[in-house]
């Protein structure tokens, strides 16, 4: 029988590093770890990093200088803690991490989490251990699943990875350099995937990509499928009660995604589809490949399909090269679509990506300045937007207990945070809400009686007089 040994994840970035950090867990679990919260106790510490901005690789470096100190406390009660950096900071700079923090025991890609346990057994040999090759196998096929009883700890809603890498290479972005070519996953593993998530009682699936539109698996019929179809067929899923995918890009807006909107209740009216900035000439500049036109029109095709949708978006500003009114143009599509929420960053240079070289850098004063307007811009929407649900009525899955007793919490179809007076056994349901009170976060509603059959239509209605 293994040792029962602890492990702790710390995750940056983005939704599919959460997703990557469940299947480390998995991985590990027949190797004896088991989760904790408390990174002081842990045996394995993996900082599971990102690095699409320069503050976020400066997070781990200052994180790691934390890491260190318990190390040293562990080393002086006898007992030796080993860590790992894991993710798209490793990718990158693999061995630099090594020289940096000397107390780092294995540093290893995003592409090789399956062969975590025998990368642990070479740091148990006194070796300081980088694996940041692309395998030839799929780790997919590699990586352990998790057992029931991890399902039902992490709760009723669930991310499936089901496309990886990008074929885009624009020019901010070191995630060509670091995930890889473009690869999408089977269509019958993805469905394996959710139907074992399902029996566990998941009744919410977000499918992952870096885009994730331009999924292209092989199908059973030998064929490659589109992300419509796949989305069509989980749908039929028992349990699956909602499917969400991001993120997006605008080049691969099929019109059978926007079908697919229009017919499956089980997918929600809520799309994240970066446009990064409003003015042609950045986004030229930052290799795109689209106009803002033409992500207007996707836009505009998509509302036509799904009157109900809602969109959040990425920008970036201060870009090389961007001047005031090109600042300007993307004011003007924020007004102009009426985002209900974005990630906005000051735009970083990432050592390897052509960006890194352009001429034209903007100094950082006039990118905190700009960053301010564009975000305060997006929350006057964002706002707008919330206080348009007073008095409306919409089911909400509800996901865990709320901050205050006798509250529970759960997401609208729009992926607004609900919370509403109820009991714990409602969590995994979907029951309808009227709002009552819009609050800064979050929407505050009463529950209607009986509960929402599932892919139950309409997602929105009027309030009851």
């Amino acid at each position: 029988m293994r040792q029962t040994r602890k492990l702790h994840i710390k995750s940056y970035g983005c939704q599919m590093n959460v997703y990557d950090s469940h299947r480390m867990a998995d991985t590990l679990a027949p190797q004896g770890f088991v989760e904790t919260q408390d990174a002081a106790e842990a045996d394995l510490v993996i900082l599971n990093t990102c690095h699409i901005r320069e503050k976020a690789a400066d997070k781990v470096y200052s994180e790691l200088g934390r890491v260190r100190v318990l190390k040293e406390e562990a080393a002086q009660q006898g007992r030796k803690m080993v860590i790992a950096v894991a993710g798209c900071v490793a990718q990158a700079e693999g061995a630099e991490i090594l020289r940096r923090v000397s107390d780092v025991d294995l540093v290893v890609g995003p592409q090789s989490y399956h062969r975590l346990p025998a990368l642990l057994d070479g740091v148990a040999q006194g070796k300081k251990v980088v694996d940041t090759e692309f395998p030839p196998e799929d780790k997919f096929d590699r990586l352990a699943q998790p057992s029931g009883a991890a399902i039902r700890k992490r709760g009723v809603t669930a991310f499936v990875t089901v496309q990886e890498g990008c074929d885009k290479f624009c020019t901010f972005c070191v995630v060509p350099y670091t995930r890889g070519a473009e690869v999408s996953r089977p269509a019958a593993k993805v469905i394996a995937d959710v139907e074992r998530l399902a029996q566990a009682g998941v009744r919410e699936i977000t499918l992952l990509g870096q885009n994730v539109n331009a999924y292209h698996g092989d199908g059973a019929d030998g064929r490659p499928w589109t992300l419509a179809r796949l989305l069509y067929r989980l749908a039929e899923v028992p349990g699956i009660a909602r499917l969400r995918y991001t993120t997006s890009h605008p080049l691969d807006m099929a019109d059978s995604l926007m079908e697919a909107h229009r017919d499956l209740s089980a997918l929600m009216p809520q799309l994240h589809l970066p446009v990064q900035s409003g003015s042609d000439r950045i986004l030229s500049a930052m290799n795109r490949r689209h106009t803002a036109a033409e992500y207007l029109t996707a836009i505009e095709r998509m509302r036509t399909a799904q009157p109900d949708m809602a969109f959040t978006s990425d920008f970036i500003v201060g870009f090389p090269g961007e001047t005031e009114a090109d600042f300007i143009e993307t004011l003007r599509l924020v007004d102009e679509v009426g985002f209900c929420g974005a990630y906005s960053f000051k735009y970083s240079t990432r050592p390897g990506t052509p960006g890194a070289d352009l001429d034209g850098q903007i100094p950082e004063a006039l990118k905190a300045e700009r960053l301010a307007r564009l975000q305060a811009l997006v929350q006057s929407h964002q706002d707008r937007f919330n206080a348009g649900f007073f008095g409306r009525s919409f089911e909400v899955l509800f996901e865990r207990e709320g901050r205050n007793p006798g509250q529970i919490a759960g997401k609208s179809p729009h992926l607004q945070p609900v919370q509403v007076i109820g009991p714990s056994h409602l969590i995994g349901e979907v029951r309808r809400v009227t709002v009552e009170e819009v609050g800064i976060r979050s929407l505050f509603g009463t529950l209607h009686g009986e509960p929402v059959p599932a892919h139950a239509a309409p997602m929105l209605v009027a309030a009851e007089a």
